[in-house]
This record gives C-alpha cells, structure tokens and sequence, in this order.
C-alpha cells in the first residue's frame, strides 16, 4: 500500500497547523488508522483532525457556489417579475390615459389589430433602448465579475443574446397584455370615458 506524502500544505490562518496531502492507489477512507499510527510513532503529542477526502473538499466547495448560484439565480427572477409587473403597470395606465385617443382611431376605421400593434412597438421601441443601454453597461461591467464565473466567459456572445432576446420577449408580452385590451375596446366606451 504505497503512501506519497508531499510537504506541508498551509490550508488555512492557523501556524500551529499544517496539513498534508496522501496520494494512494487505495481507498482513502481506509487509510486512516495507518496514518494515525505512522503519526503516533512519530511524535505522540501530534492529533489527527480534519480527515478528508479531496472529493469532500471539492463536494463542498460546488456546494457552496451551487448554493450562490440559486441565490442569485432566486434574486434574478424577482427582479424580472419585478420588472414586468412594473411595465405591465405602466402600460395599463398609459392605455387608460389614451383611452379617448384610442376610441378616436377605432370610430375613425382603425383596425383593432393595428392599434394593438401601436402600443406594443411603443413599448417595444422603450425596451429596445434599455435593453441596449443594459448590454453595453453588462459589457462595460463584465471585467468585474470574471472571478465568480466558471466555464462562461464574461462576454459570452450566447449567453448576451439570450437575455436580450429573453427580455424582449417579456417585455413584449408586458406590453401585448394592455393593448389586447385596448384594441377590445368598443370605440363609443372609450369616447364616453373622456
């Protein structure tokens, strides 16, 4: 059973502590008593402590960042939900203070269709502009959080496009919601609101 020690390995704050790493061929929780015992012969006044192996080292640290990533995973969807609650807000209240404009258009022959497709390319023009703004700031920013990322570039063209075209879509379902109900409308309704 061959046993490589490499030289003490500084694992943490502590200088009374030193660890050691043991490469083997066998299984390593098996090797705990004859590494107690070579200890022991040693120096008897040396403990033991912390025996682990490299893959509970590793176990442990991917949990930790699988535990960061949920979180910011978690905070990512309240802030979209945020969001389109935000946008689905502003666009109800900007169909109901347009409410006669849009009773106007449709006594006027405008056809419910293309005055759906009005609101939704004005609050799609808005959310075009921000979302430009926001892929040119994550750009600009991506230098910052090279160090929480593993295996995705900071600037990973895939992963810019699909959350672009992710919020355009959101925002343009946002945005389709109120002006379905205003192309519903009945044009004599939304002359009498005024």
């Amino acid at each position: 059973m061959p046993i490589f020690a490499s030289r003490p390995v500084n694992m943490g704050p502590r200088l009374d502590a030193m660890s050691y790493v043991i490469r083997t061929t066998v299984a390593p929780g098996a090797l705990t008593e004859p590494i107690r015992r070579a200890i022991g012969e040693v120096d008897r006044n040396l403990a033991l402590a912390q025996v682990r192996t490299l893959q509970d080292i590793l176990d442990r640290a991917a949990a930790q960042m699988a535990f960061t990533m949920v979180l910011l995973a978690i905070a990512a969807s309240v802030a979209l939900l945020l969001g389109v609650i935000g946008i689905y807000g502003a666009m109800s209240y900007i169909v109901s203070q347009r409410t006669g404009e849009i009773g106007v258009r449709l006594a006027l022959g405008a056809e419910p269709g293309s005055v759906a497709r009005m609101i939704v390319r004005q609050g799609g023009l808005v959310a075009f502009a921000g979302i430009t703004v926001g892929l040119a700031t994550a750009f600009a920013g991506s230098r910052l959080i090279r160090s929480l990322l593993y295996g995705v570039s900071p600037r990973d063209p895939g992963v810019f496009a699909g959350t672009a075209l992710l919020l355009l879509v959101v925002v343009l379902l946002a945005c389709w919601l109120p002006a379905r109900r205003a192309a519903r409308l009945s044009p004599l309704d939304a002359l009498r609101t005024e």
